[in-house]
């Protein structure tokens, strides 16, 4: 084995862990390690590990397309979840209209009109795609 070989080997030996994520456990070392650069790193393209922070994260995003799995929702289950996280009531949603309209769109009475979509969109920060 040539100097150059035995060199490569030594150092891949030390990050090729990152690379091959298996089960939860590696998956985990990933994101702290991850987060790690990100701190480190930042957005700093210049940055000597800028390239490990974007293999690293495309690595993980690999890993977690397969492996989490987002279901599909529906606009209204969405507003469901968004309501239940941030503790809101239907009449902390005037956005909506009064809390009975409210309430006739979470039962499936009404359909979120455009404009309280692009209204929901702006109140909790997301893309408006979200509640299509």
């Amino acid at each position: 084995m040539n100097i150059i070989s035995k060199e490569i080997q030594f150092h891949w030996s030390a990050v090729q862990p990152l690379f091959s994520i298996r089960n939860e456990n590696e998956y985990d070392k990933a994101v702290a390690t991850l987060n790690g650069l990100i701190d480190e790193v930042g957005t700093d393209e210049k940055h000597p590990l800028y390239e490990l922070l974007d293999t690293l994260g495309t690595v993980i995003h690999a890993y977690e397309d397969k492996h989490h799995l987002i279901p599909e929702c529906s606009g209204v289950e969405i507003l469901k979840f968004l309501m239940e996280e941030h503790q809101l009531k239907p009449s902390d949603l005037p956005e909506l209209g009064t809390p009975s309209a409210v309430l006739a769109i979470l039962d499936g009475e009404s359909d979120l009109t455009v404009k309280h979509v692009h209204a929901l969109a702006a109140r909790f920060h997301v893309a408006p795609a979200v509640f299509v």
